[in-house]
């Protein structure tokens, strides 16, 4: 395995001819994050109106959107969600806190989470299963390192994908959440690659970004597209050589 040489603030200590020299090592494996990346789950909307017993029109469902909006800065909210993904405990805790957080939502919170937990209710994005089978298809082997409290397995047999993954990294098994470069590296030397020649993708710049301080590359989505949309893996395909530019 290689490492990530000490750096001053301004670049590396120490640059010997061989590391001047050296081409970027190809991309051999590549490890996915979940949520946001090859999943989203369905709209808080049929979430809720399936989890309260009683029907809610449209305005009661913006008050209770909104309610949900501003527990997000709640101080209880916010504390709760603090190492929120470093076990199953935590992570339950830290999603039905949230959920509480609005009064009408309180009595079905412990519902709202199982959902979360749910495969049915998570949607695979529309080029997420072509984007795994070129990979698999072209010998790179890939995992997935995600921030979670409960064993993805399940999720991606629901669908049909579980079959591309060969290294499963969930954070709450680990105690630690990213981007501590123990899960990057564990998930690594699952696939027995390289982390020079290997390429982590997600949407969240600090923990998925953070790959590159245990010596991987990474790429980075923009957060926040729809349910069952189309994800922009095609340049994931790009990076690691299989498209042109």
């Amino acid at each position: 395995m290689s490492f990530v040489p000490v750096c001053g603030p301004e670049g590396p200590l120490r640059v010997t001819a061989a590391s001047a020299a050296r081409r970027p090592a190809a991309v051999r494996a590549v490890l996915f994050d979940f949520s946001g990346t090859l999943f989203q789950i369905g709209a808080y909307e049929d979430r809720i109106r399936a989890a309260l017993a009683d029907p809610v029109d449209d305005a009661t469902m913006d008050r209770l959107l909104n309610g949900l909006e501003a527990g997000l800065s709640h101080p209880d909210v916010i504390e709760a969600q603090r190492a929120r993904d470093v076990s199953s405990k935590a992570h339950r805790h830290a999603f039905t806190t949230w959920y509480a957080s609005v009064p009408e939502l309180a009595p079905c919170a412990e519902a709202l989470y199982e959902q979360l937990r749910a495969p049915e209710q998570w949607l695979p994005y529309a080029d997420t299963a072509s984007t795994l089978a070129r990979l698999t298809q072209s010998g790179l082997p890939l995992g997935v390192v995600s921030d979670v409290g409960w064993d993805l397995r399940a999720t991606f047999a629901h669908h049909g994908l579980d079959r591309f993954i060969s290294a499963w990294v969930h954070s709450y098994e680990h105690h630690t959440e990213k981007p501590d470069p123990l899960l990057f590296r564990h998930a690594c030397r699952e696939l027995g690659a390289d982390p020079s020649e290997t390429l982590m993708v997600g949407d969240h710049p600090a923990k998925d970004g953070g790959a590159a301080g245990a010596g991987l590359r990474s790429y980075v989505l923009p957060a926040g597209a729809a349910p069952g949309s189309l994800r922009g893996l095609d340049a994931v395909l790009r990076l690691a050589g299989l498209l042109s530019a």
